[in-house]
């Protein structure tokens, strides 16, 4: 098996949060109940800080672009239970910043689990100042009028975008696209699919970007949306690899057809259980101990499932899906199982 060309990101100012290489280990139960194919998981949920998940990738550049512009304290903004607040928040105190939170109730549920259980207690303990804005419309302006005001009283505010999605911290999937290869080299295998959630889309589009990079074919990535509409989702997406390419590469071009993206498993809404989710969730703990994430994981293993099932994957295929992390989660969901 030939070596990929090697992906150079020196020149990019990283902050490290992560201990290493995430493992990738076999699903080797799951693989022979379903008989056709192979599935592999690549362990983003392990990683130390924080709780683990696939936002400490991208907030080794993002804490990086913070502190090279003297920042003090980092604000963003995202849902009651988001995975990225609760890590924002974790890198934020490993790097001695102030954080502050500005979550919305963009998902229709109200009970005492969701509201104060889950990702949001962890804010707290993690040091963190949470805004509770009801309204998603108003958590921009909210977030806007935060910062002028901290910025007033001297502080030096650095804003992480949504879901850590921009082109600086995609670069932290397109160096688990690096990665990635390392690893399938070392393994002697070759994975025909890697199927990642699709929510605020940098997780794709660093993984689309990074193989670009390395001369690999972008299309063995594959996601399934679990936030917008596919036409919205993919507009986002292709948008954040163009962005990324070229940061990494000047002048290159990311193909219209380079971002695979499959709906179907959002149901009623972002953050909405599902019985596929429920039923994806209870298998992969079932049959071999781990433990996915209500909202993004759950949603998106649903669909491999369903399309592994439904024959969409050729017999012997090995798949490779991302395990992006979001434990915490559960427990604000326990009465959706």
């Amino acid at each position: 098996m030939s070596t990929a060309p090697p992906l150079d990101l020196t020149r990019f100012a990283r902050h490290r949060l992560l201990d290493g290489v995430t493992p990738i280990q076999p699903l080797a139960r799951l693989g022979k109940q379903l008989g056709s194919v192979e599935i592999f998981v690549k362990r983003d949920d392990l990683m130390g800080l924080g709780g683990g998940g696939n936002k400490l990738r991208k907030l080794e550049f993002l804490i990086a672009e913070a502190q090279a512009m003297g920042a003090d304290t980092i604000l963003t903004v995202g849902a009651r239970q988001s995975n990225h607040a609760r890590l924002t928040a974790a890198a934020a105190a490993k790097a001695g910043l102030a954080c502050e939170l500005v979550l919305t109730r963009s998902v229709p549920r109200d009970d005492e689990d969701f509201v104060h259980n889950g990702n949001v207690l962890l804010d707290t303990l993690l040091g963190a100042r949470v805004h509770d804005v009801a309204d998603p419309a108003a958590a921009m302006p909210f977030l806007q009028h935060r910062t002028a005001s901290l910025r007033a009283a001297g502080r030096t505010v650095y804003v992480a975008p949504f879901g850590g999605s921009s082109a600086v911290g995609c670069l932290g999937y397109a160096n688990c696209a690096a990665e990635i290869l390392a690893q399938s080299e070392a393994m002697n295998t070759r994975f025909d699919r890697i199927v990642v959630p699709n929510g605020s889309g940098g997780t794709q589009a660093g993984l689309v970007a990074g193989f670009l990079a390395m001369g690999r074919d972008p299309r063995v990535v594959q996601s399934y949306t679990v936030l917008a509409a596919a036409d919205k989702a993919h507009a986002t997406t292709w948008g954040l690899a163009q962005e990324t390419l070229a940061s990494l590469q000047p002048g290159r071009k990311v193909p219209g057809d380079a971002i695979v993206l499959v709906d179907g498993q959002i149901g009623g809404g972002y953050g909405v259980p599902t019985d596929a989710m429920r039923e994806a969730v209870r298998t992969m703990a079932s049959l071999e101990g781990l433990l996915l994430d209500p909202v993004y994981g759950g949603k998106a293993f649903a669909g491999l499932l369903q399309d592994v099932r439904a024959g969409k994957f050729a017999k012997g295929a090995k798949l490779l899906f991302l395990m992006t992390g979001g434990l915490p989660g559960l427990f604000a969901y326990r009465r959706a199982f």
